[in-house]
């Protein structure tokens, strides 16, 4: 029998070894799937015009999504029914986010609001029913893209009087269908004390008008709880946004400048920016995330089975007959996909073929016009080779002429001679 000459340490770390399964590393699995893949957030933004929308959401993410080149709210066209989508991909430390970002242009700017809200509601309706379907269907993707309506930051109007009918109605339409965070726009033209009442007053109406705001979670550990709790006592959120970077010190800050002095946005004692920038990205994203989908998504998907089940709506159909639907709007979508493509074919060949008419008609042009060319220079040619050949018997006759005279000269002075 062999003996175990290794050291003790080699001995404790196989043995360890040994008893590590390995489902300790799942995290670590998820997360590097989850970096892979990327993540997804839908935010909303409404408000009446003016209120600092664009420049919040730039300065939230701190990057231009609207540029210098967007339109501000004087030069827009002011419609209630149009909901604007832009998209655009950010990276940080290595982790992407797809972040989609909804605008209300032009909302409550009417002269009569009425219903004003039905295209938002619309929108997120659209994006759910989008999201069943992707669901309900036979072949669907592994991964469904999330395009639903994560959050709402709804901008209140810096009135320091409360809510306005408008406010109540548009949250009273909404908070069972997204995740409402109110927020106090442009909070430096009011004081401390006028933010602080304007705060207490709006909390007052929406839990008298039993509006369900965004609730935060009460934290998995004492220090979550905490910061959660600091962070509901400032609900609603009084923000200010800017795109200027200013020297302070020696530090580069957002700021807003005033003759009186500089507002900083990430400084809270200015104002709740960095509050719910840390809310919003840091810390609860994610639980927007999952509270749309578990509670605000499942709520829609259930009222919509149970339509379908009461016969309120189309019934469903057997799966084999949804695949042989799919299979028919499949072969007729490439059919449409190769009637283009010959369509396409045809016009390319039809512009190629117009093309190489056109080339040698100018081909033409130029031959034509080159072969005048020589023609003319061969007539001034031939005209030149008359001329001199005019010149030439013209001098050789004037010449033999010459020539002439000096011989009859020459024959009289030897008459003369021969006579003396």
């Amino acid at each position: 029998m062999k003996k175990d000459l290794r050291p003790d340490s080699a001995k404790i770390k196989t043995e360890a070894s040994n008893n590590y399964v390995g489902f300790a590393n799942l995290p670590n699995q998820l997360y590097r799937k989850a970096v892979k893949d990327g993540f997804e957030f839908t935010l909303m933004v409404v408000g009446e015009s003016g209120l600092g929308k664009s420049t919040l959401t730039n300065s939230l993410f701190l990057t231009d999504i609207y540029g210098a080149e967007y339109p501000g709210p004087s030069q827009r066209i002011k419609k209630t029914s149009k909901v604007e989508q832009t998209r655009i991909a950010v990276k940080e430390s290595g982790v992407q986010l797809n972040l989609s970002i909804v605008d209300t242009p032009g909302f409550g700017d009417e002269v009569n609001n009425d219903k004003c809200w039905d295209p938002i509601i619309e929108f997120i309706e659209s994006q759910f029913e989008l999201f069943l379907n992707g669901e309900s269907r036979v072949e669907r993707p592994c991964k469904i893209q999330d395009t639903r309506v994560h959050c709402c930051l709804y901008f209140i109007a810096p009135t320091g009087h409360g809510l306005k009918p408008l406010d109540i109605e548009f949250m009273r339409r909404l908070h069972d269908k997204v995740n409402i965070i109110p927020l106090i726009a442009k909070a430096d033209t009011l004081t401390p004390d006028e933010c602080h009442e304007f705060k207490r007053e709006i909390l007052r109406e929406i839990e008298l008008h039993k509006i369900n705001i965004y609730k935060f979670p009460d934290g998995v550990d004492d220090e979550e709880a905490r910061a959660n709790k600091k962070i509901r006592e400032r609900i609603p959120f009084a923000v200010i946004g800017s795109n200027h970077v200013l020297q302070l010190n020696d530090r580069r800050v957002r700021a807003r400048q005033y003759p009186w002095g500089i507002c900083e946005i990430e400084n809270e004692e200015h104002c709740d920016f960095k509050v719910l920038r840390d809310m919003l990205i840091r810390t609860n994203m994610q639980d927007l995330v999952d509270l749309t989908a578990m509670v605000h998504y499942e709520n829609f998907r259930a009222d919509k089975l149970s339509k379908l089940m009461s016969g309120n709506a189309k019934s469903t159909t057997s799966p084999l007959h949804q695949l042989d639907v799919e299979r028919r709007e499949h072969k007729n979508k490439m059919k449409r996909m190769e009637a283009e493509m010959e369509q396409v074919f045809e016009l390319k060949v039809k512009e190629k073929i117009s093309r190489l008419n056109d080339s040698e008609i100018e081909l033409q042009r130029r031959h034509e016009q080159q072969k005048k060319k020589l023609e003319a220079e061969f007539a001034e040619i031939d005209l030149k080779r008359r001329e001199f050949e005019k010149e030439k018997a013209d001098f050789e006759y004037s010449i033999r002429e010459f020539q002439d005279k000096i011989q009859t000269s020459d024959k009289k002075k030897k008459k003369n001679a021969s006579l003396f």
